[in-house]
């Protein structure tokens, strides 16, 4: 059992001082005062939570867990993630896909690394796919990975408006997300479809198409990079008003002459009237970021960590002086509406106990996931099996 004492506590809706009390997983009590003088074979941790901050584990919905990369040649794969890595960030859920190599990594190689980081006591999820259309999946359709595949939760990511893309026809991406829309019915899930956006001018034009000419929803997509550059930035400040926009956190700042500072992107989506429950961030970690000229040739990679939205979401604090409370909800709560993560989100009774404990300076003094102390007091006390 874990006591947090007298702490600020964001939900991410701030409620005041609290404590709260975990045990077998989840969050069982959030009180004013919790009297902690129970019986000596009770094993109790006691955080001081005095002069700090609680908030929910950060969700990340876009990490490369399994490596990706190999845009410059072999020697440009990147490396799997780490668990150091996510908790870092003060992340305690992600979602694993693959990306541009849907060729030589498999899903399967992404949903053994799902598995793994479960093993070691976060929670982890996948898409189904690839950039690729026709694109990889497990059972032969993606409606049937996500129906029968507990880990799957969605499909991506699909690439649309990027040179590295299949351009599928908008038949395609159609039945693709349809698919995609079923099988999540069937299996209680999301079924949403995590969209690529490259640099190509009206980067959305393919979704609006695909909806115009189906049954489709504008929010059966989940659109990332939509900082990537100035125009389809702009793009997204209508697309977001109906639709989901997911920022990039961990491309900033390699490209700042042409991407949004996504701190800065939250406060001008807001401003420009896209409503903060519309609004996403994700790392795109261990995602190489590749640079290319006017050609399209490759001239420098560099690679995205996890930690960046907890970087970012401070920065959105600190330099943009929007409230905690808000900015929270870009990593935590948002995420767990829009993919229907179960329990995840919000510091509520009954919800896995997923906790970061921030100090004055923003620093992580402790992490709790599913109710396991993997942080006490600045001191790692869970690392990945060969870290």
């Amino acid at each position: 059992m874990i006591i947090i004492k007298k702490a600020e506590l964001f939900q991410p809706r701030y409620l005041g001082k609290k404590d709260i009390l975990i045990a077998g997983g989840k969050i069982i009590a959030i009180e004013n005062d919790i009297d902690i003088n129970w019986p000596k074979s009770f094993e109790i941790v006691i955080i001081d939570g005095s002069g700090k901050k609680v908030i929910p584990g950060l969700i990340d919905a876009h990490v490369h867990i399994a490596g990706a990369g190999g845009e410059g040649g072999p020697a440009t794969r990147t490396p799997e993630m780490q668990l150091s890595q996510m908790l870092d960030g003060g992340i305690t859920t992600v979602v694993g896909c693959l990306g541009t190599d849907g060729f030589t990594r498999s899903l399967e190689g992404v949903l053994m690394k799902v598995k793994s980081l479960k093993a070691q006591g976060v929670s982890a999820y996948m898409y189904t796919g690839a950039y690729q259309v026709p694109t990889p999946t497990l059972l032969g359709d993606v409606g049937r990975d996500i129906a029968l595949i507990e880990e799957i939760i969605g499909i991506g990511e699909i690439a649309l408006s990027d040179h590295r893309s299949s351009c599928p026809t908008t038949s395609e991406l159609i039945r693709l997300v349809e698919h995609a829309r079923v099988g999540g019915m069937l299996g209680g899930k999301a079924g949403i479809a995590n969209i690529h956006l490259g640099d190509a001018m009206n980067p959305f034009k393919p979704i609006y198409d695909a909806v115009e000419k189906s049954e489709l929803k504008l929010t059966q997509f989940f659109p990332t990079h939509c900082n990537r550059n100035h125009y389809i930035f702009e793009d997204a400040k209508i697309y977001g008003k109906t639709g989901y926009v997911d920022l990039t956190a961990s491309s900033y700042p390699y490209d700042p002459e042409n991407e949004i500072k996504p701190s800065k992107a939250i406060v001008q989506l807001i401003a420009s009237g896209v409503p903060l429950e519309h609004i996403t961030m994700t790392s795109d970690g261990n995602g190489s970021l590749p640079n290319f000229d006017k050609d399209g040739h490759l001239i420098s990679m560099d690679m995205g960590l996890p930690k960046s939205i907890l970087e970012e979401m401070i920065d959105a604090v600190i330099l943009e002086k929007l409230p905690l409370e808000k900015a929270l909800k870009v990593v935590t709560s948002n995420v767990a509406a829009i993919l229907r993560l179960k329990n995840k989100g919000s510091l509520d009774v009954g919800n896995d106990a997923d906790i970061v404990v921030l100090d004055e300076d923003n620093k992580i003094s402790d992490l709790i996931a599913l109710g396991q102390l993997m942080t006490l007091n600045y001191k790692r006390l869970k690392k990945g099996t060969y870290e």
